[in-house]
């Protein structure tokens, strides 16, 4: 079984802290919070973006800080921007950061519900057009999934070359649907041969799904984004605490856990020079 990718989604575009007073939204603040992660075990930064008051934003020169000041804290480690940003957020907007040349940025592939009357537009154009931005950057896809539908329209962007294989999903489980391991098993019946895969579960279903991931031979995602308790009722002090614990369960289940070169080799990227 490879080794497992640890993935630190640090800030996220809709918590605040309000939700839990760690929270990173300054540079200095992501770049800790990002050192810390990285130290702890993680090997992918998954990167939004905010002001110093908390609104998200996809400014480039915001990201360049942002991406810079963790390169100077852990310059080894895969930093992954969102192109997601937040609802209501043009595509020219939510694309700044490819224009950065990242090794890898998020790309999500299809619309849903997001709570209450938000709803997250991915049209077909849109998906086409990132893919097509990503693959003229050199930059790999993380293709983020709610659904199975969402798998079915990678698979055809694919073969219209919109994106490459090998390709790597990430199932965002409890949005849209539900963070169980049949779901888990039955998204990951559905990939094609070759594909890696990471899950991050919402919630309270964070820790279930990864350590459903380190058992199926898959890859975990933790976060503030995701997630802001370190257990039921009690408020994580930092994401280098929720990596701890994958990095614990993972450790207790005999699953080893991949440096960023290695993580690197695994999902196809071109090693550090």
């Amino acid at each position: 079984m490879e080794k497992l990718i640890i993935t630190a989604a640090i800030c996220g575009a809709e918590v605040t802290k309000e939700n839990n007073p760690n929270i990173p939204y300054t540079v200095e603040e992501i770049g800790k919070e990002a050192e810390a992660a990285y130290k702890a075990g993680a090997s992918i930064i998954h990167l939004h973006v905010r002001n110093d008051d908390g609104t998200p934003t996809q400014d480039k020169a915001r990201f360049k800080a942002c991406m810079d000041e963790i390169r100077k804290r852990c310059p080894d480690v895969i930093i992954q921007p969102s192109t997601g940003g937040a609802v209501g957020m043009s595509d020219e907007e939510r694309l700044q950061p490819v224009e950065l040349g990242p090794e890898m940025a998020t790309l999500d592939c299809g619309t849903l519900n997001f709570g209450g009357d938000e709803i997250f537009v991915n049209t077909e154009n849109t998906i086409k057009n990132f893919g097509k931005v990503m693959i003229e950057k050199d930059v790999k896809p993380e293709i983020e999934v709610f659904d199975k539908g969402m798998v079915d329209l990678a698979i055809r962007y694919h073969k219209q070359g919109f994106i490459k294989a090998p390709m790597h999903f990430d199932f965002v489980l409890g949005v849209q649907m539900n963070a169980t391991v049949r779901d888990l098993a039955f998204l990951v019946h559905s990939l094609p041969e070759g594909s890696t895969w990471t899950v991050s579960g919402v919630g309270r279903h964070e820790m279930p799904m990864a350590v459903a991931a380190i058992i199926m031979g898959g890859h975990a995602r933790v976060g503030f984004e995701d997630n802001v308790y370190i257990e039921k009722g009690v408020l994580a002090e930092s994401n280098a605490q929720l990596v701890e614990k994958v990095v614990r369960l993972a450790n207790e289940l005999g699953r080893e856990v991949a440096t960023p070169a290695e993580a690197r080799e695994i999902l196809g990227l071109k090693p550090l020079k």
